[in-house]
């Protein structure tokens, strides 16, 4: 289940104050750290007052933002197919930021929507931020642009984690302490496969497949099968409650009371749960984000080519 991290900027449009040009999609059970929608109507006065009005520029943004959504809507959402939209952004743009109205932010906004929501490009919603602070001094956007373009530079910096951890590549080790105040190492289980699973009590979906890592550690277990929890609770106790009601989940569990800052979580680029890395006796990724009878047939297989 894969998960994307949106900022969804607010913009005033024709169609009214306060609507989202596209809304970001939760995925159903997944638990995720930074999806952050931002509601303020788009733009805050900071040091200097400017005005709202722009009513030719806001009918000219709407007729592009139309666009956009008809290509989205025949499927074409790639930079490439919509590189023309952003070039009207940019003619349109330029065309009006001397006029220094609210209207002519509002369309360095929609294309920074454009990137964080379809490319998925935090690095170049920064430019865009950039471009309004340079052309806008004092203004500032949400509040605090300078927290936004924080925000979207932890995005990108987590989007370079998530990039190397691909099948294949060797996962970095870690050396810490479990719950239990033993030594914890990925390098420890050379030879073995490995599941490093993230979870959480708190999170439904995790709750739900636990049932399918513990019937594959049990019956793989003396194969060669191991799992490493690495656990989000934010409550060590309802953490330890809940491992002795489920008795069968053994193996060793890393815990440092952090939520979404767990050490271990932000070092892997965690932004869902649950979230797995399934490993071979080299340390290598050969499977993620493995659930249900996938997780019991990836385990089969690594074990099988030992």
């Amino acid at each position: 289940m894969k998960k994307h991290l949106f900022i969804v900027f607010t913009v005033v449009t024709a169609w009214g104050a306060g609507t989202h040009l596209f809304a970001a999609d939760t995925n159903g059970m997944a638990t995720d750290a930074n999806t952050i929608t931002v509601d303020t109507n788009g733009i805050t006065i900071g040091t200097n007052s400017i005005p709202a009005d722009g009513t030719n520029v806001t009918a000219e943004l709407n007729e592009i933002i139309a666009r956009v959504i008809a290509r989205l809507d025949q499927g074409k959402s790639t930079e490439a197919d919509l590189a023309g939209n952003l070039e009207e952004y940019d003619a349109l743009y330029a065309r009006h930021k001397g006029e220094r109205s609210a209207a002519v932010i509002q369309i360095m906004l929609a294309k920074a929507n454009l990137y964080t929501q379809v490319l998925n490009d935090p690095e170049k919603a920064i430019g865009t931020l950039r471009q309004i602070q340079h052309d806008f001094p004092g203004i500032q956007i949400n509040g605090n642009t300078d927290d936004l373009i924080a925000t979207l530079q932890d995005m990108a910096a987590v989007q370079k984690i998530q990039s190397s951890l691909v099948v294949g590549a060797p996962f970095p080790n870690f050396n810490e302490m479990d719950i239990d105040g033993k030594p914890l190492s990925v390098a420890n289980y050379r030879g073995r496969v490995v599941l490093i699973d993230f979870w959480a009590t708190w999170c439904p979906r995790c709750v739900i497949e636990l049932p399918n890592i513990m019937a594959a550690y049990k019956k793989h277990q003396d194969q060669g099968f191991e799992v490493i929890g690495i656990s989000l609770d934010d409550d060590r106790q309802q953490l330890e409650k809940f491992l002795r009601v489920n008795n069968g989940m053994t193996w060793p569990q890393y815990n440092d009371g952090l939520f979404w800052k767990t050490k271990l979580a932000v070092k892997y680029g965690i932004q869902k749960l649950p979230s797995n890395f399934l490993l071979d006796g080299s340390g290598n990724i050969i499977g993620k984000d493995l659930m249900g009878n996938e997780l019991e047939a990836a385990v089969a297989k690594a074990l099988a080519n030992k």
